[in-house]
């Protein structure tokens, strides 16, 4: 998940914030499933017929979405396929689309997205949905045992919303979209519910896929990094208790009686059967591979002679050595950062860099390094800021001396002067990492990185 969610953030460095916030849950009664039924079964007796016709509507999703283009042009995508407790699976996009189709006004917002149940008489089949798939709740005053309500009094999805004659931007949030006040209210499952409680959708992927399809503007979010975490959170768990009914009294174990198991549906079961992908992005991200000196990682079978594996031919080339021989040989190479340049240079089985066709078919991530591994991480910085150098000593020469390490050469060029490179470290860390994780670095700063201006940080 962690990765995921690097390779998620990697395409937001190179391509911007995400605009489009889009979620798809199966719809257990398409037609496609229920007429696949034996007399007497019920969707859930036949998760597999469900999983493989999700998976066929899903792709329908994602042609209609970057090929067909019914949003706008898309540059990039996340997407996470996830399943309920209840075992309905469903899809999370976030959608970098190209600078001409990006959303940056009410106007763009109304064009792709409503919040409002639509005409009776004029859109007689596209209301029936909206209805049944796209009506929240009732919660709150209306239903208090509703999930999104119990315990806490209130919606925690903020439902009902605030009449609107207009959409408004967002500041740091979604937009607040028109919902007109109508004087009139539907009756939906039991309760009276009006323009506050229909969830954000598009009018055509609504119409088309017949099924729970939220669709949020997301270009006004700040936070990106919470979007992908929230798509990036992982599978489900739950804790078990486990009780001998042959021993009502005497002593328990609490360590043997308690289990925090991972829950898997049947639907998700298939799908990992199936193969089908559980997330995907596009472009796809390459992780460059950071290492000192003779310190690669080299893989080999248990069984293996350690000699012959160390003098077997490749065996001391990597992604970042043959990165620097790419720069011996080739002009055109010199002037690439190494995190840019799986964008203009493919990597080849015989572990070597050839030159693309077309440039941008992939966007390169240099893999993470901790401040306190020292050299390594300042090996980090210096690749990410210099372009061309053709060894290791190239990146430790600073104005034609050749300094003893890493550090020293950061330092040389200015990356490091005043804690730039640690107040970097933190601006990043604070963009992609959560605050938990961000007090645990600065912590780690304090202890084993030396700043000069603790205050400053």
């Amino acid at each position: 998940m962690r990765r995921r969610y690097m390779d998620a953030m990697a395409l937001v460095r190179k391509f911007g914030k995400p605009d489009i916030f889009l979620t798809m849950t199966c719809n257990p009664n398409w037609d496609e499933i229920k007429r696949e039924l034996l007399p007497g079964q019920t969707p859930q007796d036949r998760p597999d017929l469900v999983v493989r016709v999700f998976h066929a509507k899903l792709e329908e999703l994602k042609k209609r979405l970057t090929k067909q283009d019914i949003l706008g042009k898309v540059r990039a995508y996340v997407y996470v396929v996830e399943f309920q407790k209840r075992g309905l699976p469903h899809a999370h996009f976030l959608l970098i689309m190209q600078r001409k189709y990006k959303l940056t006004c009410p106007k763009q917002y109304d064009l792709l997205i409503s919040a409002e149940i639509p005409n009776k008489k004029k859109y007689p089949q596209l209301r029936k949905m909206v209805l049944k798939h796209m009506m929240h709740g009732p919660c709150g005053l209306l239903n208090p045992k509703c999930p999104c309500t119990k315990d806490r009094g209130t919606c925690k999805n903020h439902y009902p919303r605030p009449f609107n004659d207009t959409t408004i931007q967002g500041k740091d949030s979604y937009p607040i979209y028109r919902r007109r006040e109508i004087g009139r209210k539907e009756l939906v499952r039991g309760a009276e519910l009006d323009n506050r409680w229909v969830v954000p959708y598009n009018p055509y992927l609504l119409r088309l896929f017949n099924c729970h399809i939220n669709v949020e503007a997301c270009g006004s979010i700040k936070a990106v990094k919470y979007l992908f975490k929230y798509i990036c959170k992982g599978h489900d768990r739950a804790s078990v208790a486990v009780r001998d009914a042959s021993k009502a009294n005497g002593d328990i174990d609490e360590i043997k009686q308690y289990r925090d198991a991972r829950w898997v549906t049947p639907p998700e079961a298939l799908w990992r059967i199936y193969g089908f992908d559980l997330s995907q992005n596009s472009p796809p991200v390459m992780q460059l591979q950071l290492h000192l000196p003779n310190m690669h990682m080299v893989s080999f079978h248990e069984r293996q002679n350690i000699k012959r594996v160390v003098n077997r031919p490749g065996a001391d080339r990597s992604m970042l050595t043959a990165y620097f021989e790419a720069n011996r040989q080739d002009k055109e190479a010199s002037g690439i950062l190494y995190r840019d340049f799986p964008e203009h240079y493919t990597w080849q089985r015989g572990k070597v860099w050839q030159r693309r066709k077309r440039n941008g078919g992939q966007v390169g991530r240099i893999v993470s390094a901790h401040p306190a591994e020292g050299e390594r991480y300042y090996l980090r910085v210096l690749l990410n800021h210099v372009a061309g150098a053709t060894c290791y000593d190239d990146l430790r020469t600073v104005d034609g001396v050749t300094l003893p390490t890493f550090r020293e050469a950061a330092e040389r060029r200015g990356l490091l002067e005043s804690d730039n490179t640690l107040d970097d470290c933190l601006a990043e860390r604070a963009l992609f990492q959560m605050p938990s994780s961000l007090r645990g670095l600065f912590a780690t700063i304090l202890v084993y990185c030396e700043p000069s201006d603790v205050a400053g940080l």
